[in-house]
């Protein structure tokens, strides 16, 4: 299973436009080789270098969706409309959507990463991160990352 990026390369800069310095925009986002019995997808988009890449303390959650349909290829950029079926899960702003990186000091690592399901999970309201990936837990049939990294001023 891939995942990719047609606006970065992975390890490569994340364009402006998709940070706290451009429009603040999801970056369009592509995967492909889902394995046979993939019911679901999720995506997890997050920081592991906050708030200081030097010394890390935390990771930082910048979108969370999950019940992609496995049929589903990909999401444009700044998407507005999400596939049928798909639930969305906070990030750490405490709200639903994408937030773009916004780091304060250094350059820091996005990692995208998707993971194929073997099911379709039940609702789970507005789950963050680690609640995701509990519900997750015995169901990912693969994963797959891509990594950008983003300074300010870049």
């Amino acid at each position: 299973m891939r995942i990719s990026s047609s606006v970065f390369e992975h390890l490569g800069k994340i364009p402006p436009c998709y940070t706290c310095e451009g429009a603040n925009v999801s970056p369009p986002l592509s995967w492909h080789e889902l394995p046979p019995g993939t019911k679901s997808l999720a995506l997890i988009v997050d920081d592991p270098d906050a708030p200081d890449p030097a010394a890390p303390q935390r990771i930082w959650v910048h979108w969370v969706l999950y019940n992609l349909p496995a049929d589903c290829a990909g999401l444009p950029e700044d998407v507005d409309v999400l596939p049928a079926g798909t639930r969305e899960g906070l990030n750490d702003w405490k709200t639903t959507g994408y937030g773009g990186p916004c780091p304060p000091i250094g350059r820091h690592r996005y990692f995208h990463k998707l993971y194929a399901l073997d099911t379709v999970l039940p609702d789970l309201k507005e789950p963050d991160r680690k609640a995701l990936e509990q519900a997750m837990q015995g169901h990912v049939l693969a994963e797959a990352q891509c990594i950008g990294t983003y300074q300010k001023g870049d």
